[in-house]
C-alpha cells in the first residue's frame, strides 16, 4: 500500500477533479504566453478574516493613515489629460490629489490645496482645462509647472517667498497608458509595486495601445474590500451566474499569487463547468455562449469556432489583426490584480479594468469604476476618452448607454450580493468569514498584503 497516496492533501493542495485551466489552455494546441500558463499559488493560512475588517471607521482610517497614503493608485489614462493644460483630480479618503498636463512631454500630480486658506484649487472629482490653477476663493494662481503667479494684493504678504510657495507635488509615474501617483515622499518606483505585472503586460498585452471605449461608475452598498473581492474569485459563479455554469469553468479556475501586490485568476470560456453535468454537443455549447449565430464546422469545438468569429468581429470593428492572439487571449476570464484596488484584464473579449475605492470615510460605500479599453491600430493618437456615465445606485448596467445588456446583467448579478452581504456582516454571530485555501486565496493575499501596511507605524 502506498500510504503516501492515502493521505491527505496538505492545505492548499486540493484542486477540482477533472481537467485544470492549464490542461484546457495547452490543448487548444496554440501558442501562448508564457505568462498565461505560468503557475504560483503558496498556502496562505486557513483563519478566518475578522468583519470589523470592514465596518469599523476606526479600521477605515487606519487604513487612510497607513496604506492609501503609502501605494501607488491609478488616477486616470494618459488620454485623459493629452493636451497641455488637461486635469483631473483624484479623492482618496482626507486626500484630493490634481493631475495636469504641464508641458507636452510631462505630466504633473500636487496636492489639491491652495496654500494660501487650503481651498481646493479643483473641485473633487472633476476634469478640465486651464490656463493656470487658480483658487476659486481669493485668486491666488500657479502656473501648470506649479510655479505661483498672481497674488491678489501681494503687497500685504511681504513674508510670501515665491521660491517657497511652490505647489507641493506628489509623486507620479506613468504604465501601461495609466496614471499613477503616490502620497508617500519616499515611496520606492511603481516598478516595486507592479512586480511580475509589468513583465506579463508586455507586447500585445501592453495596455498603452488601447484606449478607452466606456467608462461606467456606480456607487455600491459595501466597503471597498468587499466589493472588489466580489470579483477576484469564480467560486460565486455556482451560485450568483447560474445560467454561465453551462459554458464557463469556475471550480477548476486557476489562482495565482505572483508577489505580495499581484494576483490572477484564469478561468476558461467555453468549457462547461465541473458542476455541469448534464450532456452537450458541441453546437449546443456554441449556441449558449452569447456569440453570433453560427454552426460549429465538423470536428471543431465550441470553444475555438467561437474565439474565431470573436477575433474576426473585433478585428473588424478595431482595424486591428487579432491572428497572434490565442483562444484563451481572445474568449477566457484573465484577471490580474494589483494591490490596492485595481483590477486588469489583458484580453480582447474581455478587456476591462476595475477600481474600487471609499467614498468619503464611509465603510459602507465604495465607488465602483469600471472600464472598458478598447485596442486601436498602432500610431493612435491619444484623444480625449468619452465622460464616465453614472449608474445609479438602484440602475441596472444593462441600461447604461454603450453596455453590452448580457454582459450588464451579469454585473449587476455580481453586485446584487453586496448589501445583503454588508448587513450579514453586521449582524452574524460569527464574526468573520471563512475563506477556502486555494478558490479564494486572492482574497487572503490582498489582506495579508493590507496589514503589512497597517504594521507600519
Amino acid at each position: 500500500m502506498n500510504i503516501a497516496s492515502s493521505m491527505p492533501p496538505l492545505p492548499g493542495d486540493a484542486r477540482c477533479p477533472g481537467p485544470s485551466t492549464r490542461d484546457i489552455i495547452l490543448a487548444d494546441g496554440q501558442d501562448v504566453p508564457a505568462a498565461l500558463v505560468a503557475e504560483a499559488y503558496s498556502f496562505g493560512g486557513d483563519a478566518d478574516l475578522d468583519y470589523d475588517r470592514y465596518v469599523s471607521p476606526d479600521f477605515m482610517a487606519l487604513e487612510f493613515g497607513r496604506m492609501w497614503a503609502r501605494t501607488w493608485q491609478w488616477v486616470c489614462r494618459e488620454e485623459h489629460v493629452p493636451d497641455v493644460g488637461d486635469y483631473v483630480t483624484y479623492d482618496i479618503g482626507p486626500y484630493s490629489i490634481l493631475v495636469v498636463r504641464s508641458a507636452p512631454d510631462q505630466i504633473k500630480a500636487y496636492h489639491n490645496a491652495c496654500l494660501h486658506r487650503g481651498t481646493q484649487l479643483k473641485r473633487s472629482d472633476s476634469a478640465g482645462h486651464a490656463q493656470e490653477l487658480r483658487c476659486p476663493f481669493h485668486g491666488w494662481s500657479w502656473s501648470l509647472d506649479g510655479a505661483l503667479g498672481n497674488v491678489p494684493c501681494r503687497w500685504d504678504f511681504p513674508h510670501v517667498r515665491d521660491e517657497a510657495y511652490r505647489l507641493p507635488e506628489v509623486k507620479m509615474e506613468t504604465w501601461g497608458g495609466f496614471v499613477f501617483v503616490n502620497l508617500d515622499p519616499a515611496a520606492a518606483p511603481l516598478a516595486e509595486q507592479l512586480g511580475p505585472l509589468a513583465e506579463h503586460f508586455t507586447g500585445r498585452w501592453d495596455l498603452a495601445d488601447r484606449r478607452i471605449a466606456l467608462h461606467l461608475q456606480k456607487e455600491l452598498p459595501t466597503n471597498w474590500k468587499a466589493a472588489q473581492e466580489a470579483f477576484l474569485e469564480a467560486y460565486h459563479v455556482y451560485e450568483t451566474h447560474t445560467q454561465g455554469l453551462a459554458t464557463a469553468s469556475d471550480a477548476n479556475a486557476q489562482y495565482d499569487i505572483f508577489s505580495d501586490h499581484v494576483t490572477r485568476f484564469v478561468h476558461t470560456i467555453g468549457v462547461p463547468s465541473p458542476h455541469y453535468q448534464t450532456p452537450q454537443t458541441e453546437q449546443e455549447i456554441y449556441d449558449k455562449m452569447r456569440v453570433e449565430p453560427g454552426v460549429v464546422p465538423e470536428g471543431r469545438t465550441a470553444r475555438s469556432y467561437a474565439a474565431e468569429r470573436v477575433r474576426a468581429r473585433i478585428a473588424a470593428a478595431t482595424g486591428v489583426p487579432l491572428d497572434a492572439y490565442s483562444d484563451s487571449e481572445t474568449l477566457d476570464s484573465i484577471e490580474y490584480h494589483l494591490f490596492p484596488n485595481m483590477c486588469l484584464f489583458p484580453g480582447v473579449s474581455l478587456p476591462m479594468i476595475y477600481r474600487f475605492r471609499p467614498i468619503g470615510s464611509d465603510p459602507s460605500r465604495t465607488l465602483f469604476d469600471l472600464v472598458f479599453l478598447k485596442l486601436v491600430p498602432p500610431g493612435t493618437p491619444p484623444e480625449h476618452p468619452p465622460e464616465p456615465v453614472q449608474v445609479g445606485a438602484n440602475e441596472s448596467y444593462a441600461d447604461a448607454p454603450g453596455m453590452d445588456p448580457g454582459l450588464g446583467a451579469v454585473y449587476d448579478q455580481d453586485t446584487d450580493n453586496l448589501a445583503m452581504q454588508y448587513r450579514g456582516f453586521q449582524a452574524s454571530a460569527k464574526r468573520g468569514q471563512t475563506l477556502g485555501n486555494y478558490q479564494e486565496a486572492r482574497i487572503r493575499r490582498f489582506h495579508q498584503t493590507l496589514d503589512d501596511y497597517l504594521a507600519r507605524a
